[in-house]
């Protein structure tokens, strides 16, 4: 698939649906469409597991009749399947409530040229050498310690895919994307102990990924770590969230300032504009157009142009997350965030890990998290956890079955220091995060 070439064709038929439906009595109306193709390759203890091709496609469609809205969607191209999509919105529109916020994003903040922000390196989709990959990957990891008794699976993913986003506004605009990943999954035993983990690697370019020999090698390693894991007994201490959960934790945060929670009213983060939210060192950048970036967009899904955002500055909190709607239900402008978040770099505080373990001296380490136990209306926060004991910055022994806990908003406002090895296979890029004091539940 040349995802490239495959753009004007897409187009042409958003076009042609868009045409329809105000044929057909819509007054806006917007469709996206999007083509993949992709291979996932599999396998278990270096035998092939599985091997599966995707070739999709589909269609959505959202009509605005006055202000009701109908939706539809549908994986059939063909001309009488798109047509009837669109009468089936049309239909659906007729039978809606009237909502006043409803509607397409303003005219004067869509998107007019957008950027090519270097998202698409093709390159053929082969399974051999994605089997080849697992294979070396789980070999790699299988020789490392007797103590790794088992594999878990190892994965190779490519993806090489178009997007088209338009509307009644005049916007038509798409883009190809290329996704390429590989991981693996270990399971290690020791002394009746047993314990899982992984490593992974994820790139927009094929030659970014990791080699799949230290990718199995780190999933070696985090298996063996955290053989012989013990209990702790219930305490309050500082806890360090490794680099690889900080965007899951600060992702709590970008709910908390979502327009859809704000607007209802069901956000911890409620008013908080123009507050401090963070320590005042902290400042959240968000930089949509960075190249090869693996949540870069040159506009939204409602056709919304993004652009640089400053979210936090010196833990004051500047801007909600908004796309029209909650927009609209909130009297302000959506700035571009229909869709999600777009590539958020992190400020720190300098420190490497092992800096931030000696500034911990006695604490809990996290690496794993469990659980969905968090209130975003409340922020409570409580989650069951797996890591590190760590006495006078010196890891001890592995630790499982804790619970951690505490409120986001004072975890938050409590962070005392933000590694400066950042994750960058996340939306969020940010470095390991260390809270002053939680409560860990244990025996």
């Amino acid at each position: 698939m040349q995802a490239d070439k495959e753009i004007p064709e897409i187009q042409n038929i958003v076009a042609d649906v868009l045409d329809l439906a105000q044929q057909k009595g819509a007054t806006q109306a917007e469709a996206s469409m999007s083509k993949v193709q992709g291979i996932s390759v599999g396998t278990r203890m270096q035998e092939v597991e599985t091997i599966e091709f995707t070739n999709d496609g589909g269609l959505g469609i959202s009509v605005y009749v006055g202000a009701k809205k109908g939706s539809a969607s549908t994986a059939d191209l063909s001309k009488e399947a798109l047509e009837l999509t669109v009468e089936k919105a049309i239909q659906i529109a007729k039978y809606t409530s009237e909502d006043k916020y409803s509607g397409l994003a303003d005219a004067e903040l869509m998107v007019k040229a957008p950027k090519d922000l270097a998202l698409y390196y093709p390159r053929e989709l082969d399974t051999e050498e994605g089997l080849k990959m697992c294979a070396e990957a789980e070999g790699e990891a299988l020789a490392y310690d007797k103590r790794i008794k088992q594999s878990d699976g190892c994965s190779y993913n490519a993806n090489l895919g178009a997007r088209v986003y338009g509307n009644t506004h005049g916007v038509n605009f798409g883009y190809p994307s290329s996704r390429f990943g590989l991981s693996c999954v270990l399971i290690g035993e020791h002394e009746g102990d047993m314990q899982r983990d992984y490593a992974y690697g994820v790139a927009r370019e094929f030659s970014d990924l990791a080699d799949p020999k230290s990718i199995g090698r780190e999933s070696a390693h985090n298996v063996v770590s955290r053989l012989g894991a013990k209990k702790l007994d219930t305490m309050n201490v500082p806890v360090l969230i490794h680099k690889e959960l900080a965007s899951s934790f600060l992702g709590h945060m970008v709910s908390g300032i979502s327009g859809g929670s704000l607007y209802r009213k069901s956000s911890f983060l409620l008013d908080s504009i123009n507050t401090q939210i963070l320590p005042d060192w902290f400042n959240i950048y968000e930089r949509p157009h960075i190249k090869k970036g693996l949540a870069s967009s040159a506009f939204d899904n409602e056709g919304v142009e993004t652009f640089d955002m400053d979210i936090v500055t010196n833990g004051v909190l500047n801007h909600y997350l908004l796309a029209s709607y909650s927009a609209r239900r909130m009297g302000l402008k959506t700035n571009g965030h229909a869709g999600g978040i777009h590539n958020w770099l992190i400020s720190d505080t300098g420190e490497s890990e092992k800096e931030l373990l000696q500034k911990m001296g006695t604490g809990l380490y996290v690496t794993e998290l469990m659980g969905q136990g968090v209130n975003l209306v409340t922020g409570d926060y409580s989650r069951g956890a797996s890591g590190f004991w760590v006495e006078n910055g010196e890891i001890q022994y592995p630790v499982h079955e804790v619970t951690i806990a505490g409120n986001l908003k004072d975890m938050l406002r409590n962070i005392v220091a933000m590694g400066a090895e950042k994750e960058l296979r996340s939306s969020i890029q940010a470095g390991a995060i260390l809270l002053e004091k939680m409560a860990i539940a244990g025996n």
